[in-house]
């Protein structure tokens, strides 16, 4: 695939800088840097201000493709770049996607919190859902109004997602929904969650599943338990439901996984090259402690930074022969292998390239709390749970074998 940028993208990412430049100031500033995963507590109050500011720019949503109207389970035509979309965003090819996430990584700014949104949320109602739908929630999002969390994992339920237990019954118009769901990131934040769960009493696994949308503020309906972590953060939750009450319904009742599985492989699009870069910016941090250190000569710790350099690069390319159309089914659970393994490699070598400094942080015993964990270190801790969370590598390579290779299904009753 020929992934350069022409004239276009360059006038596009002059747009970008200067209105990265032109409106990062003032209270945006004491948010530059903070947020992004292990890091979700900083500054949410800054950040989801920051939100409100890009979607007055037009800058969430550039990659929305238009629906179909009146109709639900297709894609429309990619919308041209240059204009405005129908829900005010920008509309920006493929490569200024990428430019714009370029950008918005070298004046680090602030993490966002409307992504899930923005990035599952959004293209899986254009795909799935309903014109009414698409009006009712897409504006709010390209806003930067309403934010969202995802209701997918539960205790037991966890990269079996067939296995979950959370119920909705009729309810008039609607649904009451009860039950639990956990690893919910920025549940604590969201205005809504989307929620999969089962509408047809006795089903089993996959059938009688739906998606839903939830609204989180229902008293006593919603509860929301913050996860504390090992890195002294808490941007999962539990969620419980007791009877809360479900709006709609996207796909049809019944078609949630359908739904679902549809969600999860529009999540690995550009999103992927994003991350990509955030993944850029640490391995610079790292390598610059390295190089600012005593062991700079160790060539064991030289080898792994090179090798972190060249898998990082083929994780590039192998995002962009998928987003070309040369992936196949199996190309989400490849990329989900190769960055959540690299990723934890990287947290290990955060704190690996400080030697024995590595293991203590700045503190201060004069503070109610003294000792503080530093970025290296959350980054370490955090990335523990890269190979677990989205779907363990086990459950990856399971995917990659009986779907890509066609090797034989493993018995999942004999498995209990």
């Amino acid at each position: 695939m020929d992934f350069g940028f022409g004239p276009a993208d360059e006038e596009f990412r002059t747009r970008a800088r200067e209105w990265l430049d032109a409106h990062l100031v003032g209270p945006y500033t004491a948010a530059v840097g903070l947020g992004g995963p292990g890091s979700e507590h900083e500054g949410v109050a800054e950040r989801r201000a920051w939100e409100r500011e890009l979607g007055r720019g037009g800058w969430i949503g550039l990659g929305w493709e238009s629906g179909e109207p009146g109709e639900s389970g297709g894609q429309g035509e990619r919308a041209e770049p240059g204009e405005r979309g129908e829900y005010g965003q920008q509309r920006a090819s493929l490569t200024q996607q990428v430019v714009w996430a370029e950008e918005y990584a070298r004046v680090r700014a602030p993490g966002r919190v409307g992504h899930i949104g923005e990035n599952l949320l959004a293209p899986t109602l254009i795909a799935y859902g309903t014109r009414e739908q698409r009006d009712r929630f897409l504006p709010a999002i390209a806003r930067g109004d309403e934010l969202w969390c995802q209701g997918y994992s539960e205790p037991g339920a966890g990269s079996d997602l067939a296995a979950l237990r959370t119920a909705a019954v009729r309810d008039g118009a609607g649904w009451r929904v009860t039950g639990q769901k956990i690893w919910t990131s920025l549940a604590q934040d969201a205005d809504w969650c989307f929620v999969l769960a089962r509408t047809e009493p006795g089903s089993r696994r996959h059938h009688g599943l739906s998606f839903l949308l939830v609204p989180m503020d229902q008293p006593g309906r919603v509860e929301v338990r913050p996860i504390r972590q090992m890195s002294g953060t808490s941007e999962f939750n539990e969620v419980f439901f007791d009877g809360a009450a479900a709006t709609e319904v996207v796909g049809g009742e019944g078609n949630g996984w359908q739904v679902a599985m549809g969600l999860l492989a529009l999540e690995r699009g550009v999103s992927t090259l994003v991350q990509q870069i955030g993944f850029a910016a640490e391995l610079d941090r790292v390598l610059a402690a390295f190089l600012a250190g005593s062991g700079a000569d160790d060539p064991v710790l030289r080898d792994r930074l090179v090798r972190q350099w060249a898998e990082l690069r083929t994780m590039r390319w192998n995002a962009l022969r998928t987003l070309g159309g040369q992936g196949d089914e199996g190309a989400p659970s490849v990329a989900k292998l190769l960055w959540g393994g690299w990723h934890q490699r990287l947290g290990e070598l955060a704190v690996a390239v400080r030697g024995a400094a590595g293991a203590v942080g700045p503190y201060d015993w004069s503070a109610e709390r003294p000792y503080q964990l530093d970025e290296e270190q959350r980054l370490f801790l955090f990335t523990r749970a890269d190979t677990i969370y989205g779907g363990s590598d086990e459950i990856q390579r399971n995917i990659i074998a009986e779907r890509v290779l066609g090797l034989p299904r493993e018995p999942k009753e004999a498995a209990r």
